[in-house]
């Protein structure tokens, strides 16, 4: 993702407004591969400023999304996460807490055979791994000793 003086740019080039707020939602955001729902970015943003809003925050991503700069995706945890990853790339969910982890692997092998794609034309593909993280699974294994 790019930096925040760099979005600043950007942001300013399409005639948008750049604000304290919206700087202090690039800094969160910059070099973030947690996959921060937008609430939890809005919780951070909170932390440095206090008046920020929740509407600036997902107007915010919302641009960036328009833009390319993020993308917003459904691992299925109850709520969309903000990846500023755009590369193509798949993830690894933790179905216990729900960490979202980038995977930068290809499986050039994978097709949908012709007589199954019926009328459809694929553009991209996007894999779930789901599973335990490390540190619930250890949680689990020390709560069975």
């Amino acid at each position: 993702m790019k930096t925040v003086e760099e979005l600043t740019a950007v942001f300013r080039a399409q005639g948008l407004r750049v604000t304290p707020q919206r700087q202090c939602s690039f800094r969160l955001l910059h070099a973030n591969d947690a996959h921060p729902s937008v609430d939890t970015l809005y919780e951070r943003a909170r932390e440095q400023m206090p008046t920020i809003s929740l509407k600036t925050v997902y107007q915010t991503v919302h641009d960036l999304e328009t833009m390319g700069e993020v993308q917003l995706i459904d691992v299925g945890t109850g709520s969309a996460r903000v990846d500023p990853n755009v590369t193509p790339h798949h993830h690894l969910v933790c179905t216990n807490c729900g960490k979202v982890r980038d995977l930068e692997v290809e499986f050039p092998a994978l097709r949908v055979p012709a007589r199954h794609r019926d009328g459809f034309s694929v553009e991209s593909v996007e894999i779930n791994f789901r599973g335990r993280c490390d540190e619930c699974a250890s949680r689990a294994s020390s709560a069975v000793r």
